[in-house]
């Protein structure tokens, strides 16, 4: 017998929600662990002894996934405007990103040297309006890309997570500058009926 729209819906989310019960038995914080890891799977960002740079990163989980592939020798370093508890290897500053002085608080950080791979998941507080969101999310990543040309290695590569819409053609041909190749990403942990994807810039310019 075939099944009901509601029915698949909910069948739908129950077997996404395995990697919430994922996350609890592999001590991750969230599910967005498996979007980095699946990621790291096909395009082999994380090595050991890396820097990296965690923007967006509360509550923690993709800083989480970094610091146990870049190991003793590698530094993770994670902004986020909320509080976020310690997690061994990793380096953090709360302060809003968007502020040029939380920036410079972060670059400090760095100590003037250029890391290895940036890693955004940053999106903003929904308002509702889908116009607002937008432009919203496209800034954020925009800022992304700015301190990824300001602080990331020649060669280096970068993940952000962006939502199709206003802006997003320019934001894609802004990356094109910036990298040699520029791939799109949707992984199987994002919910099917998340408009979310991801662009990774690999190798970028010198």
């Amino acid at each position: 017998m075939a099944r009901s729209k509601s029915s698949n819906a909910w069948l739908q989310e129950h077997v996404n929600d395995h990697y919430v019960h994922m996350a609890q038995k592999d001590g991750y914080r969230a599910r967005a662990a498996y979007k980095l890891l699946e990621i790291n799977e096909k395009d082999k960002l994380l090595k050991p002894g890396m820097w990296v740079a965690d923007l967006g990163a509360a509550p923690g989980s993709w800083s989480q996934v970094a610091a146990r592939a870049v190991g003793e020798k590698g530094r993770v370093f994670a902004m986020d405007l909320l509080e976020m508890p310690f997690i061994p290897g990793v380096e953090f500053i709360q302060g809003d990103f968007r502020e040029d002085e939380v920036l410079a608080r972060y670059a400090t950080l760095l100590g003037g040297r250029q890391v290895d791979l940036v890693i955004c998941d940053m999106a903003p507080n929904i308002s509702g309006n889908a116009v607002t969101d937008q432009a919203r999310s496209i800034y954020l990543c925009e800022l992304a890309l700015a301190f990824a040309q300001d602080h990331l290695k020649p060669g280096g590569d970068l993940l952000v997570k962006v939502f199709q819409g206003y802006g997003y053609n320019e934001f894609l041909a802004a990356m094109r500058e910036t990298f040699t190749q520029v791939v799109t990403r949707k992984p199987k942990a994002s919910r099917d009926r998340s408009p979310e994807m991801y662009l990774l810039g690999k190798q970028k310019k010198g």
